[in-house]
């Protein structure tokens, strides 16, 4: 992460925590500013935002003249297909702005848990995050043993995705396949390549205690690659016995739920993340290295008249990943 980013982070981080009166648990930073994955200056910084009560945060936020939404429906919305997404721009965004994903401690756990409702928020987290914030050590701790854990269970829902030999390397690499497969997305289809060779430090880091530890389950067995070469930097090993057909059944149908239930939430952003049109140009733009313009109708009634765009944009995503 460059200082720049880290920087940024801790500003709008600093401000969010000052508007919050006291709601935040815990902020956590993510995505292309943490990964150093190509952001540039209209590039939002990504938190995770962990709040004691929505409420309560939403009309700190209001109070402050920083939400745009009312607070009732913000705490409405908290509820349905958690967690909600929300634009931070103090100063209108003139140093930077902040998306951020705001998620209670219950919604948090259940979101990284052995039965997720979806893979939105553990398919982020299980990826390299960084600590922006915490009111206490007991929150630090307690966010960090949440995240442990989503580790830890990556191979109960990856064996049905896993075939031969696997390293740590490997498993981030395909696990970051599945899950870019697990949305409908704008950016290019080397997209998730660009993202591991990101963070490929952190997938040694974590990965290869998570396949030590299912070796020691009996999940895993050592291959026998790695025995005959003990020069290879990472252990390598392969399934003890393929995944049950119920696994994958469970695993591929919790995917293609995951999928609706990710398309299905970009209407709810739609309501709670103010100004959401000029960022999902901007994002398009800048994944695509292209102008693009909106017509009249598309940004006045864009749910009406912007579906034949994006519906294009989507089947037209670049072969490989711009480099800036």
């Amino acid at each position: 992460m460059k200082d720049a980013s880290i920087s940024l982070a801790s500003e709008l981080a600093g401000a969010l925590v000052g508007i919050g009166a006291g709601s935040i648990r815990s902020i956590l930073l993510y995505g292309s500013h943490m990964l150093g994955a190509n952001p540039d200056r209209h590039s939002a910084v990504d938190f995770v935002v962990i709040v004691d009560e929505y409420r309560a945060f939403y009309a700190a936020l209001n109070e402050a003249g920083e939400l745009h939404r009312p607070t009732w429906l913000l705490s409405f919305m908290a509820g349905f297909l958690p967690p909600n997404a929300i634009a931070f721009a103090p100063d209108d965004g003139r140093n930077g702005i902040a998306k951020c994903i705001i998620v209670s401690r219950f919604h948090l756990e259940r979101a990284l848990g052995p039965d997720p409702p979806d893979h939105f928020l553990l398919g982020r987290l299980v990826q390299k995050v960084g600590p922006v914030y915490s009111v206490t050590v007991e929150d630090a701790e307690w966010v960090e043993q949440q995240l442990a854990s989503a580790r830890h269970g990556v191979l109960e829902w990856m064996k049905p995705y896993l075939d031969g030999p696997i390293d740590a390397e490997r498993l981030g690499r395909r696990m970051l396949e599945v899950c870019y497969g697990g949305e409908i997305r704008p950016e290019s289809r080397q997209r998730a390549n660009r993202i591991f060779e990101s963070q490929a430090g952190h997938f040694r880091e974590h990965f290869g205690l998570v396949l030590a530890r299912g070796a020691e389950r009996g999940v895993l067995v050592e291959s026998i690659h790695h025995e005959a070469d003990r020069t290879r930097a990472l252990a390598t090993y392969e399934l003890a016995r393929p995944a049950s057909a119920a696994s994958r059944r469970k695993w591929r149908r919790h995917f293609r739920k995951s999928k609706a239930r990710a398309t299905a939430r970009w209407f709810k952003h739609m309501a709670t993340f103010a100004n959401w049109l000029p960022y999902v140009v901007r994002k398009v733009e800048r994944h695509r290295g292209e102008r693009i313009e909106l017509t009249a109708l598309e940004r006045r009634l864009p749910l009406i008249f912007l579906w034949p765009r994006a519906i294009k944009v989507l089947l037209t995503r670049p072969p490989k990943e711009l480099s800036r």
